[in-house]
């Protein structure tokens, strides 16, 4: 039925046993998967009238971004290579990450999002809400929350 799923990943314990779970379902389903990376971007922090000024430069926030996808990415990748599913990565840059994850999946042509519930629950889910319910009521592409 699923033939390309899109599995976004934050590098969290939660996010990798569900990428390992995520691999499990596309091997079984005989699907690719296309892991995904949402990385942040360059943090501004506004004080009053002025910039607060970050000691990192945007290169370098860059370079440590880039370095967190390489890791995290290639988790995935590794858990499929052992599994025998075919995998790319995809990241992008994005301080929304539910809608950079949405655009990957349309980008992709992936027919399936796979991921991760985090579990908020009571008042702080209400009023945090969770990048997978921002997923969920926001894409055209089915979306499986993995819990």
């Amino acid at each position: 039925m699923f033939k390309h799923i899109l599995v976004p990943t934050d590098g969290s314990e939660l996010s990798q046993a569900t990428a390992r779970r995520a691999v499990d379902f596309a091997r079984e389903a005989g699907a690719r998967i296309t892991a995904f990376f949402a990385k942040p971007e360059y943090p501004i922090a506004y004080f009053g009238e002025g910039a607060l000024i970050d000691p990192t430069t945007p290169e370098k926030f860059a370079e440590m971004a880039d370095s967190q996808a390489v890791q995290y990415l290639g988790e995935v990748q590794a858990m499929c290579a052992e599994a025998g599913v075919a995998c790319e990565t995809v990241t992008a840059t994005s301080d929304v990450p539910y809608e950079a994850i949405i655009e990957a999946a349309d980008k992709s042509g992936c027919d399936l999002i796979f991921m991760a519930s985090h579990g908020r629950r009571g008042i702080s889910g209400f009023l945090l809400g969770s990048e997978t319910n921002k997923v969920l009521t926001h894409s055209k592409v089915p979306v499986l929350v993995y819990r």
